[in-house]
């Protein structure tokens, strides 16, 4: 989704204004309403500073609202007021903040579905329905998967300085035929994590780990013997390697490696404890 609005941004006479993202499902309402539109010094508890929001922060651009079905009554009754007068004030002010912003929003949800439940506005609906595009999943369009595979392997061969040429065939093929059910998002973080791990100038089907939700082949027996000298590894001691691994590249984030892992913050600090891993230590 994410990639679809960056393009039509790209596209636009805007394309040299910002482009700007916020994950509606991922705040409660009164953080999102934070995020969206600024709030001013003192205007709840902990607000020491001014906090410019979203919709400043893409004047002249692009907003992009992911899943914009989550928000609250509260919430999409503000974000209308701004569709409708492209003005607003930030919590705890009082002077009308005018922007000019293209608003791409995109949602899982069936909103229609959501309306009649009562749980989105239908006249804020009505304003978003102004263009929609369809975007099917990523297991329908076998064709995108080496396309986007390659794009991120570069983007995280630039970023890692790691030397890697692409895919054998082999490697390419279980990509393929894996169903995505995280869609572009799990392919990047798999690649990304494809990238920390692999020791080859080429990613084989053994570099590859993928999730458990998504059926997929197993890589070719072939491939599987050309993994280099054999060390004799627990499962146990293979896990912490690769948390290592991720933590090392991401600079002990825990939030981000959680996320090129596939599993949650909590779940990566258990393990942690489990393995013994020690905190860096600074100088």
């Amino acid at each position: 989704k994410e990639l679809i609005a960056r393009s039509i941004h790209q596209q636009s006479p805007r394309s040299n204004g910002p482009f700007v993202c916020v994950n509606c499902a991922a705040l409660n309402e009164s953080l999102l309403e934070s995020e969206l539109f600024g709030h001013e010094k003192g205007a709840f508890t902990g607000a020491i500073d001014r906090k410019i929001g979203r919709f400043e922060q893409a004047d002249g651009g692009t907003l992009f609202l992911d899943e914009v079905g989550e928000m609250s009554p509260s919430v999409q009754a503000k974000f209308l007021r701004v569709l409708e007068g492209s003005a607003f004030e930030r919590i705890g002010g009082r002077k009308p903040i005018q922007v000019n912003v293209r608003i791409v929003a995109a949602t899982n949800r069936d909103l229609e579905e959501a309306v009649e439940d009562g749980d989105f506005r239908k006249d804020l609906y009505f304003r978003l329905q102004v263009a929609e595009i369809t975007a099917s999943p990523l297991r329908e369009r076998r064709d995108d998967i080496e396309l986007l595979a390659n794009a991120f392997l570069q983007k995280f061969v630039r970023k890692t300085g790691r030397v890697i040429k692409g895919f054998t065939e082999d490697a390419m093929e279980l990509l393929k035929d894996y169903n995505w059910p995280g869609n572009v998002r799990e392919l990047q973080n798999t690649i990304e994590r494809t990238v920390i791990l692999c020791r080859n100038e080429m990613v084989r089907a053994t570099d590859i780990q993928l999730s458990s939700l998504g059926s997929r082949v197993s890589a070719p027996a072939a491939d599987r013997t050309e993994m280099g000298e054999y060390r004799e590894l627990s499962m146990a001691d293979i896990e912490q390697e690769h948390i290592l691994a991720t933590l090392e590249h991401t600079g002990w984030n825990k939030s981000r490696a959680s996320q090129i892992l596939g599993i949650e913050r909590s779940t990566l600090d258990r393990k942690l404890k489990r393995y013994h891993v020690p905190k860096p230590t600074t100088d």
